[in-house]
């Protein structure tokens, strides 16, 4: 069966992270992804190792994991877009495509005759999104941004990290590229909703992604919990701030996670860790009370986790059916049996002669499942293949646009 986006072509104008990952997503879902790069370079992170993919005797290849993880699926086109021959084949380029996505610095592709203005000209039916820290207007819009700094500024830092009365208590950022990734998975969102609209109406439109406004709408229930009670939410480290015992505690040979969500699964870890009686505590009975006495509570349930291994006490703890669970490093991770029984890990043969391990997509479909047949690409692997079946361009008219470097 054709998968649900196989008659969509996507012109990727983006790089590094947030649009890159949104276009991974529409090829997952069989769109034809059309990635843009810059002669002798491509995306900046393809130059952003180690660690690099290895070739079948071990060595490294120039193939960054970094551009790996988020560039499946996409065919490789190298254009100079600062030469007027390259603006006009992306302009060509886009004329036959269904969906244009950049991630280009406030108004630097008008510069290059490549805004949505110009290219709507050309394609009205056009899904045009553009992917910028600020969004297209406001004081900051104009300015550059990280995904660090829009942690930071989003809100996501003041509730993520230790609590501040304990040792390390401080803001942390979470430890990968949050801001990026959700940005990409709203992109990708927008533009499929977008195209049900074109279906429909045949009309085209603009997308105006911002980092700031993604990781805002990231805290989700953590704003609703302030503007309903006025109450700046705050760190809490591992802790939960309704719910005790619900956080990390030291085993025997390591950590496991302890997540008591009601008083009878109280009840039950109190009895699998032979303090039956605990839970008789007036202090303990409810979970009010629980978090309540939290002081008293945590240090007695760390004493006794403190006593076994992590492996009996999720093997008992879940056989008692108290949530709790390990924590997994990225090698425990993939030996996990359900990861394992999910296909998490997909191996696609690479033109480098080896097989790139891939993070299988989440999104599982019964009847259009998505499917892995193409590998991220090298530097310029489709150059001349896309510009001949989509432009109908000649071998003679590209040697001499290779000549002059614009391809």
């Amino acid at each position: 069966m054709p998968r649900p986006l196989s008659h969509v072509r996507v012109l990727d104008l983006t790089r590094i992270l947030a649009g890159p990952w949104a276009t991974q997503n529409l090829a997952d879902l069989g769109a034809e992804v059309v990635k843009i790069e810059r002669p002798g370079t491509g995306d900046d992170t393809r130059s952003w190792g180690p660690p690099w993919l290895k070739d079948k005797d071990g060595n490294d290849t120039r193939e960054a994991a970094y551009f790996l993880s988020v560039n499946r699926g996409k065919k490789s086109v190298t254009i100079d877009l600062a030469r007027p021959e390259g603006q006009r084949l992306c302009r060509e380029l886009a004329a036959k495509s269904d969906v244009l996505i950049e991630n280009y610095k406030l108004g630097d592709l008008k510069r290059y005759g490549l805004a949505y203005e110009d290219v709507r000209k050309v394609n009205p039916a056009i899904v045009y999104c553009s992917v910028t820290g600020f969004g297209q207007g406001g004081p900051y819009s104009s300015r550059p941004g990280y995904d660090f700094i829009f942690q930071g500024m989003g809100g996501v830092m003041s509730i993520t990290g230790e609590r501040d009365e304990l040792p390390g208590g401080g803001p942390q950022k979470v430890g990968i590229a949050v801001t990026d990734v959700m940005t990409g998975m709203y992109a990708s969102l927008a533009i499929s909703a977008a195209l049900n609209h074109r279906e429909r109406t045949g009309a085209g439109q603009y997308i105006d992604m911002a980092l700031l406004d993604s990781i805002v709408a990231f805290n989700a229930n953590q704003i609703l919990n302030f503007w309903c009670s006025g109450q700046i939410p705050k760190r809490w480290g591992n802790a939960h701030a309704n719910i005790s015992p619900y956080e990390v505690f030291p085993t025997a040979d390591g950590h496991i996670i302890l997540a008591v969500g009601n008083d009878g699964q109280f009840v039950r870890f109190c009895q699998v860790a032979g303090q039956a009686d605990l839970a008789n505590d007036p202090r303990f009975r409810t979970n009010p009370d629980r978090v309540r006495n939290r002081a008293a509570l945590v240090p007695i349930v760390q004493s006794l986790v403190r006593q076994r291994a992590s492996r009996d006490w999720l093997d008992a703890l879940e056989a008692a059916g108290v949530p709790c669970g390990p924590i997994n490093d990225m090698k425990t991770v993939f030996e996990d049996p359900q990861v394992r029984h999910r296909g998490l890990r997909v191996d696609i043969p690479h033109p480098a002669g080896v097989d790139v391990p891939t993070v299988a997509s989440p999104m599982r479909f019964s009847e259009t499942p998505v499917e892995y047949d193409r590998p991220p690409p090298l530097l310029g692997q489709h150059t001349r293949e896309v510009l001949t079946s989509v432009l109908g361009k000649t071998d003679a008219e590209l040697d001499a646009l290779a000549a002059k470097g614009v391809i």
